[in-house]
């Protein structure tokens, strides 16, 4: 499965939706906006997640790829690829469009994140400020 992942930063805030409590995974836990690739290249899944979930419009060419995670929550899960892309341009303001997956969009300092950040995105974030471009997460080594 591969996952697609805004990373979307102004003026050094990055944007966090808190997923509803009842979310099969991560419920109650900040998370950046997301979807999973169904028949799609990449960005057109994050170009369509991104309107589908809060209303943002954003061009394919005005995406990069900033963060790859490669990961298993479980040790009999299977793996998952992570693909973090920052939108460099984009129109509109996040609203809830999907109030049953996402109940609150905020902008966080990216030095001052809340304690409920999903894991994996956590570790994107931390690898996005750092420079680096690749994390494993869930390997045994």
């Amino acid at each position: 499965m591969v996952g697609v992942h805004l990373y979307l930063e102004r003026g050094g805030q990055v944007l966090l939706g808190l997923r509803h409590p009842d979310s099969a995974y991560a419920g109650g836990s900040w998370h950046v906006l997301a979807g999973h690739c169904e028949a799609e290249a990449a960005t057109a899944c994050l170009v369509r997640e991104a309107y589908e979930e809060a209303g943002l419009v954003i061009e394919p060419a005005d995406v990069e790829l900033v963060h790859t995670v490669h990961m298993r929550d479980h040790p009999t899960d299977p793996p998952r690829v992570q693909l973090f892309f920052r939108a460099l341009r984009w129109e509109g303001e996040p609203e809830l469009r999907e109030p049953d997956k996402c109940v609150q969009w905020e902008w966080w300092n990216v030095k001052d994140l809340p304690e409920q950040v999903v894991p994996y995105t956590c570790a994107a974030i931390e690898g996005i400020r750092a420079g680096r471009v690749y994390t494993e997460l869930g390997w045994t080594r």
